[in-house]
């Protein structure tokens, strides 16, 4: 599998661009055949250095867009020419990539995914096993009079780059917040025992560290979740094409994109204070116990003075 971009937006990969192909794309308006193909979303890692794969000077968070060549047969993609991909010729496949570690590819096998995967590896920060890694996916069927779901395949009127951007942005979105959701099912099962017996857990620097760490992790989750997927905001492709809204509304539904953000973030507020709680509490204790001491070496120096006046009353 081969991955190329446009020529003036390269793709970065050590891969060569595929030149356009002779034949003429189709008269404008004609009607491309009913045809399904499969969107697989990855959560490859942490991150990825979209800079280093030729996306230096898309503005915000906007994915980058590649073309696969070799994967599977086309999509029959009909989009902007500027984009690279949508010149009306059918494209092999499409692969979605998002700077908080996520990738969505359409109509590509599972073994050009694993090779791309791969091949990008360098470039992705923190990256998860193939165990460890999320997945979404998604039947969609080309040729319906409109954008709608029947059961739990997507159908469309026609493929669009654009709307290819929308799904990839749920889905990127979904893969993110079901790995963010594994992690805090973790941090709940490890945090609840030590909330429970806080009073034997409480002595000691090791109950501070350990505390510090769910607090750190939970904090870090929130971040990725709010700054890194953006997952409560839209697209910005929907200010140049707000027709894409309804459909981008409708997949943000069908995912329970909202409903999982809203529960992932009272877990996290959860934990936040449960950790919070518990550390003011360690705090207060060890501070109880400087005073402890403090009134126990006061006590002290008072039992010392009488004694040595006791001492000095005999002799004298």
């Amino acid at each position: 599998m081969r991955g190329s971009g446009p020529p003036d937006t390269p793709s970065g990969l050590p891969m060569s661009y595929s030149p356009p192909a002779t034949e003429d794309p189709p008269p404008a308006g004609s009607s491309s055949p009913s045809h399904t193909f499969r969107a697989q979303a990855v959560l490859a890692g942490t991150g990825i250095d979209l800079g280093a794969l030729g996306a230096a000077e898309r503005p915000g968070g906007a994915p980058l867009v590649v073309e696969l060549i070799g994967a599977l047969d086309g999509l029959g993609i009909a989009g902007s020419p500027a984009a690279g991909l949508g010149d009306g010729r059918g494209t092999t496949g499409v692969a979605v990539l998002f700077r908080y570690g996520a990738v969505v590819f359409f109509g590509v096998s599972p073994a050009g995914v694993a090779e791309y995967l791969r091949q990008i590896g360098p470039h992705v920060r923190q990256p998860l096993g193939a165990a460890d890694r999320e997945t979404e996916g998604l039947e969609i069927r080309v040729g319906g009079a409109r954008e709608t779901f029947e059961g739990n395949v997507l159908v469309l009127a026609d493929v669009t780059l654009e709307k290819l951007q929308v799904v990839a942005d749920i889905m990127a979105k979904s893969v993110s917040l079901a790995h963010h959701e594994r992690n805090i099912e973790r941090q709940f099962e490890r945090i609840e025992p030590f909330a429970v017996n806080l009073d034997h857990w409480g002595r000691g620097g090791r109950a501070a560290h350990e505390l510090l760490q769910h607090l750190g992790t939970a904090l870090l989750a929130e971040h990725r979740v709010v700054a890194g997927a953006r997952v409560d905001d839209a697209p910005e492709l929907l200010w140049d094409h707000p027709e894409l809204e309804r459909i981008w509304a409708r997949l943000r539904d069908e995912f329970e994109i909202r409903e999982r953000f809203a529960a992932l973030h009272g877990k996290l507020a959860l934990i936040s204070r449960t950790a919070e709680t518990a550390l003011e509490l360690l705090q207060n204790r060890r501070a109880l116990r400087v005073e402890y001491a403090i009134v126990g070496l006061i006590v002290f120096e008072i039992f010392l003075t009488l004694l040595q006046w006791w001492l000095s009353g005999r002799v004298g």
